[in-house]
């Protein structure tokens, strides 16, 4: 178990599995919840998405909820609001399955949810060796169909869905969105330079939301 420190006063505790990812520091930073808000985060593993927005001088929602299947990922949040600045009864880690959060979260409550997904669909690619890391990059225990189910039954109307994901899924992130009642308002396309093809994209969908997407200037990082 280490610590890896956010920016202001916040540190996460982390493990070789459950790490500060790059992807997860790009969407928390696209999702950009208002103050005062519910906010809800799927698939959380160390706490990187939802830990962020209570750094200093950025806006924080009135409370966070941190869904996560793995036991081992949970205790690492728990230690983070703990021992690490994360702020208690602000800051919720959830241990649950998102498929089956109707008896453990509030329809309708939240303003907003995000979810950094598992990139690789169910039968594509080689499976990772570590339990962690087969459940965090391949959809075996979560599709990008579930989390956006799980996001309608959460969001009020109007609310948003943030989602980061790799470029070959943007289709599929669109039907399954739009299959939900999610219609994808906001689209941006992350490079490495202007000469390099996207490798990321972030997109925002609205519950009950009107056919109109906004496609931003790419990010180079």
């Amino acid at each position: 178990m280490d610590t890896f420190e956010l920016f202001g006063t916040i540190r996460l505790y982390v493990s070789d599995v459950h790490k500060v990812g790059t992807d997860a520091l790009l969407l928390s930073e696209f999702a950009a919840p208002r103050t005062g808000e519910w906010a809800c985060d799927l698939g959380s593993g160390c706490g990187t998405v939802a830990a962020r927005w209570f750094c200093d001088e950025k806006p924080a929602p009135a409370r966070v909820y941190a869904v996560e299947l793995q036991a081992d990922a949970v205790r690492l949040m728990e230690r983070s609001v703990a021992l690490g600045g994360l702020p208690a009864g602000r800051f919720i880690p959830v241990h649950a399955d998102l498929r089956a959060l109707q008896d453990v979260l509030p329809a309708g409550a939240f303003g907003l949810v995000t979810c950094n997904p598992p990139y690789k669909a169910a039968g594509c690619g080689l499976l990772s060796e570590a339990t962690g890391a087969r459940t965090a990059r391949h959809e075996i225990d979560c599709t990008l169909e579930d989390v956006c189910a799980a996001a309608c039954r959460l969001l009020r109307y109007g609310g948003r869905l943030c989602i980061c994901q790799r470029p070959e899924r943007l289709a599929d992130a669109v039907c399954a969105m739009r299959a939900h009642s999610l219609e994808p308002k906001r689209l941006r396309m992350v490079q490495h330079s202007a000469s390099h093809a996207p490798w990321l994209f972030l997109l925002e969908a609205r519950r009950g939301g009107r056919p109109s997407i906004t496609i931003e200037p790419p990010k180079l990082f």
